[in-house]
């Protein structure tokens, strides 16, 4: 039998609790500006990994225009920075910058070909999340993106 690699570092991180309201699942709801008339329903996890070194999110969309992905969000001590990596099932992966403010919550990217803003409005009471994206290409004006509305199915 082996020893587990890495035990000692499977603890909570305290550069994460901000993220804490985001924590449990979520029944989601949306809408997105190229798409119109279509309403978008999924589904959205985000939870401690690896005993708190980490938050794991997942999501999951029913309608194929909106891709399923996995992120992870972890810490930067040194440079007091929170970053999120993300995979979704296009093969897709970037890198975005998360803050955290009072009661909002938010990531963003600002590469010159596609730059990306989601801005999360958490509700007093923590059973509410609203999701507002906005995109821009090439420089260009900031566009509506992903709009979502997140309503915790449990904690």
């Amino acid at each position: 039998m082996t020893t587990p690699i890495g035990p000692e570092a499977q603890r909570p991180n305290p550069a994460l609790e901000p993220l804490e309201p985001l924590l449990g699942n979520w029944r989601t709801t949306g809408t997105h500006a190229l798409v119109p008339g279509t309403t978008f329903h999924g589904r959205t996890s985000f939870a401690w990994h690896e005993g708190g070194a980490f938050v794991l999110m997942r999501s999951e969309i029913d309608e194929p225009e909106i891709p399923s992905g996995v992120a992870v969000i972890g810490s930067d001590d040194a440079a007091g920075t929170l970053t999120m990596i993300y995979f979704d099932e296009r093969n897709i992966s970037r890198r975005y910058t998360v803050e955290v403010g009072d009661g909002e919550v938010s990531w963003h990217r600002d590469e010159a070909g596609f730059a990306q803003r989601m801005v999360f409005i958490v509700a007093s009471d923590g059973s509410r999340l609203d999701a507002k994206g906005t995109m821009s290409h090439d420089g260009g004006p900031w566009e509506d993106d992903l709009q979502l509305t997140y309503e915790r199915i449990d904690s």
